[in-house]
């Protein structure tokens, strides 16, 4: 670590177009593959935020098929909970 600058974590973001809505069972299968990782997880749709461990708030986004959403993530392996999740909603309904 060098004095006077801060020590960033690694961070990731994909955005996905959403082939189909995010209604309950894909909003739970994303949640619980979310939670696997140690990153801290978001996903945006419009001008909605949610943690994307919370099926609730992951619902609440009311992403359709269709809508752009971005995941994105912070911590040690940002990058590999992003590429997963992305591929997980890229193929939802396939």
């Amino acid at each position: 670590m060098q004095l006077g600058r801060p020590v960033m974590s690694p961070s990731s973001e994909r955005t996905v177009r959403m082939p189909v809505d995010l209604h309950a069972r894909p909003a739970g299968e994303f949640t619980k593959a979310a939670a696997r990782f140690q990153a801290t997880v978001r996903l945006r749709a419009g001008a909605k935020e949610a943690d994307a461990r919370s099926v609730l708030m992951v619902m609440a986004l009311g992403a359709t098929a269709g809508t752009d959403v971005t995941i994105t993530a912070s911590g040690a392996d940002a990058a590999d909970a992003v590429e997963a999740l992305a591929a997980l909603l890229a193929g939802v309904g396939a």
